[in-house]
């Protein structure tokens, strides 16, 4: 081999020096290999003993042994993974959360008093204080303000006659119509458990 180094103008000394520096970095390529598939698979599984297990196939197989852990490893990272599951359940609460017409099934907003699209009466303002109340409520959770006879129409005032026997100054009875008795405040009674 002398012979042959000597025919190039080599020295034995260069070539020792290529060698190592060869080594060297051969050595800092197969670590950094081996660190590389140990952080990527801690960030893609929870699993000590997969990561582990992953990084020791790479230390020994070295180039084969990374071919074969891109084979295997998980699709997603931990991150990903998260980021993932939280948008699904914001999607999800997304559309839990919107109320939909009970007519034609469009999303509606929860002040509105009627569906814009198919005219379906979803809420009713109460009496006293105007705010939003489902249709079947019959008092206000506001003030307490009871609700009954807010559907029907109001009736036409009817006209008493005074009775042939009634003296000149008689008058008609007090009628009570439904808004004139839901503007009664309730009283709540104590021991009343219902």
């Amino acid at each position: 081999m002398g012979n042959f180094l000597t025919e190039f103008g080599l020295s034995e000394d260069i070539v020792l020096a290529v060698t190592v520096y060869a080594g060297i970095i051969l050595a800092a390529f197969w670590l950094a290999l081996v660190i590389w598939t140990y952080r990527d698979m801690r960030a893609r599984s929870r699993d000590v003993l997969a990561q582990l297990g992953m990084a020791f196939m790479v230390a020994v197989l070295t180039v084969p042994g990374l071919l074969i852990y891109l084979l295997l490893r998980p699709r997603e990272t931990l991150g990903e993974a998260y980021e993932r599951s939280l948008e699904e359940e914001a999607l999800l609460q997304e559309i839990e959360e919107k109320p939909k017409c009970p007519g034609c099934s469009q999303r509606v907003q929860d002040d509105w008093q009627a569906c814009p699209h198919c005219h379906t009466r979803l809420k009713k303002p109460c009496l006293r204080c105007g705010k939003m109340l489902e249709l079947s409520w019959q008092l206000c959770p506001y003030c307490a303000t009871p609700q009954t006879g807010h559907m029907a129409e109001p009736a036409a005032p009817v006209r008493q006659t005074r009775p042939a026997s009634a003296p000149e100054d008689w008058k008609p009875p007090a009628v009570y119509t439904n808004a004139a008795r839901a503007a009664q405040p309730i009283e709540f009674i104590e021991g009343d458990d219902y």
